[in-house]
């Protein structure tokens, strides 16, 4: 494994409990208890709409709003000049927080600031943002989380020479386990998507091994066909496949536990079953959307909770280089994140031995519930098998 650049992954609760508290949305006013932090603020600014999750941008680039004093690892209190109030929230570099928490990510690469719940649904919507609200972030306490933010933040690099092959590089794979057919469902980085620079090796990827079919979680039409208009579009192959109208645009948020998600990765995984494979399932990292998907598909064909496990984390081993053997916390933090996906599928208490759930019957009720009948899945479980 070659060096890689700094950048986030996406990490639960299990070293977070000191978290809890973390989000409250108040109204009113708080006092400041260190004048000194306090006086670190954005003042008044606006926001911006994330289109493709639904969270907060604050209208400054993450490079400015660090210039004003902002730290990593640092709590924040938010204010919008609705009157709601968000105090006690963690700034950090990518999702270091349970699912369904808030947080103020500064995540490289985005040109913004945001402020969004990991795994959760839209922030935009909750807190009822307008084009023309204002919003102003001050500090709560510095370093009050820089614990966990150095704890989380792991090595990652965008450039092909740092990996030792196009596969690691496109974290592409065949997924396997249970009954699944051979050969028959492959997961990726995104082939289409260039934001990474995984896009014409996921493609090449794709060729190689006779896709035929698509799973799209990150794009509607209109975003993949701005990618084609590039100068660097390198996915001749992918093109192909939708011109064919064989790609599923999905255009999912990473809310697996919403009514929308449920109800549309249903119906994607109905409409793949009446089309050739093999198929390739995506997102733009092939991480969480995709990891989710994958999960849900190896659970169908009844697949080990540990086969599932092992399928998620090799992402982190292609991207981060993380492992079991050589980095057990980092390991451990990041896991609870599939864990979360089988409760999800199961309706089963988070905590949960995961060997003690019933996996099929869990991903066929989670199925019942995007709206398809018995007939439909079993449709479903032909096909993959």
């Amino acid at each position: 494994m070659k060096t890689r650049i700094i950048a986030p992954v996406i990490i639960s609760c299990i070293f977070l409990s000191m978290l809890c508290g973390c989000g409250n949305e108040k109204t009113g006013d708080k006092k400041a208890t260190d004048d000194s932090a306090q006086a670190v603020t954005t003042g008044e600014v606006g926001v911006v709409r994330d289109e493709e999750y639904g969270g907060i941008f604050i209208d400054l680039t993450i490079d400015e709003f660090n210039a004003l004093g902002f730290d990593f690892g640092d709590s924040v209190n938010i204010s919008f000049d609705n009157g709601t109030k968000l105090d006690d929230l963690p700034y950090y570099t990518g999702y270091y927080v349970p699912v369904d928490a808030l947080l103020l990510c500064g995540y490289p690469g985005s040109p913004h600031p945001k402020i969004a719940r990991n795994y959760g649904d839209s922030a935009w919507e909750e807190f009822k943002m307008t084009e023309n609200t204002k919003v102003t972030v001050t500090i709560n306490e510095k370093a009050k989380y820089l614990s966990t933010q150095e704890l989380s933040e792991l090595e990652y690099s965008d450039k092909r020479e740092d990996y030792d092959s196009d596969i690691e590089f496109a974290n592409f794979r065949e997924v396997r386990g249970g009954a699944l057919r051979e050969k028959g469902f492959y997961r990726s980085a995104s082939p289409c998507d260039n934001r990474r620079n995984r896009a014409p090796y996921a493609n090449a990827l794709a060729e190689e091994k006779g896709v035929k079919y698509a799973i799209n979680f990150s794009d509607n039409e209109d975003s993949y066909l701005s990618y084609t208009d590039d100068d660097d579009f390198d996915s001749e192959y992918y093109d192909g496949i939708y011109r064919d109208g064989n790609v599923d645009f999905l255009n999912l948020d990473v809310n697996y536990r919403s009514d929308k998600f449920t109800k549309t990765i249903s119906e994607a995984f109905l409409e793949m079953a009446s089309h050739d494979g093999p198929c390739l399932i995506h997102c733009v990292e092939g991480k969480d959307r995709t990891g989710f998907a994958c999960a849900l598909l190896l659970a169908l064909a009844g697949a080990s909770s540990d086969r599932i496990v092992d399928d998620y984390m090799e992402t982190y081993k292609n991207y981060y280089g993380v492992t079991k053997e050589g980095q057990p916390e980092q390991y451990g933090a990041i896991v609870v994140n599939v864990y979360d996906f089988l409760y999800c599928m199961c309706d089963a208490e988070s905590g949960t031995a995961t060997d003690t759930l019933d996996l099929k019957a869990g991903a066929e009720n989670y199925l019942r519930k995007g709206g398809l009948s018995d007939d439909q899945i079993s449709k479903i479980e032909a096909y993959i098998g």
